[in-house]
């Protein structure tokens, strides 16, 4: 396995991309130049909002700037070597960068579908118990149920990751995908791939049926209270603090799922390809607007804090 390793770790890969549509690599790369731009300014300009309105240091929207911190990384991890693929005529990355890539792409994937399932339990208790909201949720739990959904999902990564890294890698190196995904890189390899696909098909499972009970049991339990509420503004006001958060979890989980249920036949590699440039690029630009433009209360601070500046600049 050693000199295995050895050799594959001097492999180079070339990543085909978009390589087979010639006339849409401009646009393509001007299209996702623009996503690009207004995401990082979007998880970016939510996370100082948060950090600087008084107003919005609540569980909640400390939650959310981790989710803004998130999608804002996995933009960073993907998108820059994507943008690079399309203007390039070398499209090649390193056998070690390839694998830094996935980790990074892995653990921010996992680490922002518990994040999600937090939110959910985050809205079940300001729901089902606001008197007691504040002390429920507190500054240490919030704190520690964020840290533990990084730590598991740098652990559940890392297990990935150092499975493909058991792999040998002798025949072709031409990725046909533009990013280092796990099925792009599984179908590279010329060793047994069975340990990884295992212990890759045992940590999606669990971590997907996890984030998938925790988030239908707390909307159940909050559909019950809201039910049971005496007032219609009541019941709209609570719906309207879970709104956001819905679509946010359907996007993200309709679209793994999505790519789950794809075969890997070469027919369905362009679907395949549409599908991760969706959830790598498009959702994280449209978490930060979902969040933005439903929530009267990021509306306000936004407000607030672009009037400050220019009552700043012009006194």
């Amino acid at each position: 396995m050693t000199d295995e390793g050895n050799q594959s770790a001097g492999i180079t890969f070339v990543h085909l991309g978009f390589s087979e549509h010639p006339p849409l690599q401009a646009p393509l790369f001007l299209v996702f130049s623009a996503i690009y731009t207004v995401t990082v300014l979007g998880n970016l300009g939510m996370i100082v909002i948060i950090r600087v309105s008084p107003t919005l240091h609540t569980p909640m929207y400390f939650f959310l700037s981790n989710l803004s911190f998130l999608d804002f990384c996995y933009s960073l991890a993907l998108t820059p070597k994507l943008l690079e693929i399309l203007v390039v005529d070398t499209k090649t990355i390193s056998y070690m960068g390839c694998m830094m890539q996935f980790f990074f792409g892995c653990s921010l994937v996992i680490t922002e579908m518990f994040m999600l399932a937090v939110m959910a339990y985050d809205r079940l208790v300001a729901i089902c118990n606001p008197l007691l909201y504040t002390v429920a949720m507190s500054r240490k739990l919030c704190a520690l149920l964020v840290a533990a959904s990084y730590t598991w999902g740098g652990m559940c990564s890392l297990t990935i990751t150092y499975s493909l890294l058991g792999l040998f890698f002798c025949g072709s190196n031409t990725i046909n995908h533009f990013g280092c995904g796990y099925s792009a890189i599984l179908s590279l390899a010329c060793s047994d791939p069975y340990f990884s696909q295992m212990m890759c098909f045992i940590i999606s499972t669990f971590n997907e049926a996890c984030s998938l009970l925790i988030i239908p049991s707390s909307y159940v339990f909050i559909v019950v209270t809201v039910v049971k509420m005496p007032s219609t503004g009541g019941c709209r006001k609570a719906f309207s603090t879970c709104a956001s958060h819905l679509t946010a979890i359907t996007i993200f989980h309709g679209t793994i799922l999505l790519l789950y249920c794809l075969p890997t036949s070469i027919s369905s590699w362009l679907l395949i390809k549409v599908a991760t440039v969706f959830y790598t690029i498009v959702i994280p630009m449209l978490n930060p607007l979902i969040y933005s433009l439903r929530n009267n209360d990021v509306k306000e601070a936004a407000r607030r804090l672009i009037n400050t500046k220019l009552f700043s600049h012009a006194m």
